[in-house]
């Protein structure tokens, strides 16, 4: 689907790029999926530390929302303490070149 076929239906919502914003779109998920697939599994505190800037909250609020589109795998294991891991799906993984072109356009530009 084209910009043409947005300006038809009148909704970006409704085109792939704006389902495409829904799953990756924001502050922090593109971050998570990065940091997922330069290394997985990945704990939640250990996420939290690669992170840093982020809280407690909005992390867990935005691995559930990725794990609900699809896109990471939460294996929770029956200990004491709690162990979570998190590692992307195939989807996701299906989403890494574009990912790669982000950092070759970051590392062309970034000084520019």
């Amino acid at each position: 689907m084209s910009m043409a076929d947005y300006k038809e239906s009148g909704n970006i919502q409704e085109t792939p790029f704006g389902y495409t914003l829904s799953v990756v779109g924001g502050k922090w998920k593109m971050l998570i999926l990065y940091l997922l697939a330069e290394s997985q599994p990945v704990r939640f505190n250990e996420m939290k530390r690669m992170i840093g800037a982020i809280t407690f909250k909005t992390l867990s609020s935005q691995l559930k929302e990725l794990e609900a589109d699809g896109m990471v795998i939460r294996k929770e294991y029956p200990q004491i303490p709690p162990k979570v891991e998190y590692s992307l799906t195939h989807k996701a993984n299906t989403l890494l070149p574009v990912l790669e072109q982000f950092c070759d356009w970051g590392e062309k530009n970034r000084n520019n």
